[in-house]
């Protein structure tokens, strides 16, 4: 992904905290699963260049979510990991069609790297 000597933080916290998060930031007040704060744009992106930004994870949410699709928990936080990294690097799902499929096609080759189970799908 071309972001080598680049790092992330990655914070797991629980439902409630992640919804406090989601209404603050997107204005949505309910859980999610993951969210992606990235530090590359914006006024302050020149601060600290080698810090791509924050993916905060609820585990509670992955938990059920794992479940439900019947893949392990550690599995599900790839998937998740893996989202919040791309939209880190501008990848957005929500801008449209192509951009969807775009995102799509690269978490299923990056899962394929880092995951055994070739059945797992993208996020």
């Amino acid at each position: 992904m071309g972001c080598n000597a680049h790092e992330i933080s990655i914070v797991i916290l629980d439902d409630k905290e992640i919804e406090q998060l989601n209404k603050n930031f997107r204005g949505i007040n309910k859980p999610t699963n993951v969210l992606a704060f990235p530090m590359q744009e914006g006024e302050f992106s020149d601060i600290t260049p080698g810090l791509l930004g924050d993916v905060v994870i609820s585990l509670e949410t992955a938990e059920k979510e794992a479940t439900l699709a019947d893949i392990s928990l550690e599995e599900r936080i790839s998937q998740l990991l893996i989202h919040g990294i791309l939209h880190l690097l501008g990848f957005d799902h929500e801008i449209g069609e192509n951009e969807a499929d775009t995102m799509e096609k690269k978490s299923l080759e990056l899962l394929r790297i880092i995951e055994k189970n070739t059945d797992l799908t993208a996020f």
